[in-house]
């Protein structure tokens, strides 16, 4: 695995004055680590994260099944090691209230769920204060809490901490988690 999935904790920082959705990681020292380009024009999602903005060593893909799904399914593949690292399930229904997903491992088995914190912000954000109003995910495996990813409030630009420093176990593959966070500030961050 490439040492850019190493680090507890990420800063994600998406570029909003871009045509395509630019995201860049940084570690905790400030370093940028990954970089990814949203293609435009896509019918169907294809996500691609590099470790620099050259685009020199891709590293992860994330790919839609189908075209439009509205319980879509993202398949998370290792680009190195040309193997299936999981599947991120978007939860449909579920998600018209308040954003949830389905975490599965590589055979599809579930194995966790992200969802946003909170019902009640979550309709907030929905019915009246949109983008103002921060969103907060969870990660969970099993029962146990494994990752948060918390948006900053920021009127000019999308920033989000990825903390997997709860995961002691290392029990979530980092690169199912950065998955995660890219979809969310990806597709989700559509929504707003």
């Amino acid at each position: 695995m490439h040492p850019a999935f190493g680090y507890d904790h990420y800063l994600l920082k998406r570029q909003v004055f871009a045509l395509t959705g630019k995201l860049r990681f940084y570690n905790p020292q400030g370093q940028m680590v990954l970089f990814s380009e949203q293609k435009m024009f896509k019918l169907r999602e294809d996500i691609r994260i590099y470790t620099d903005e050259k685009k020199s060593q891709e590293v992860l893909a994330i790919r839609a099944r189908q075209i439009l799904d509205f319980s879509a399914a993202y398949d998370i593949f290792a680009s190195d090691e040309g193997q299936k690292v999981g599947v991120l399930r978007r939860k449909g229904l579920n998600s018209l209230v308040r954003d949830e997903w389905e975490v599965l491992d590589a055979s599809e088995r579930l194995i966790g769920k992200l969802f946003e914190d909170d019902i009640v912000l979550a309709l907030l954000r929905r019915l009246l204060l949109g983008s103002l109003l921060p969103l907060n995910y969870d990660l969970t495996l099993g029962e146990q809490r494994a990752a948060d990813f918390k948006q900053r409030f920021n009127l000019f630009r999308y920033e989000m901490d990825i903390d997997f420093r709860m995961d002691k176990d290392n029990r979530l593959d980092r690169r199912i988690g950065l998955a995660a966070a890219t979809l969310l500030a990806l597709i989700e961050g559509r929504q707003e």
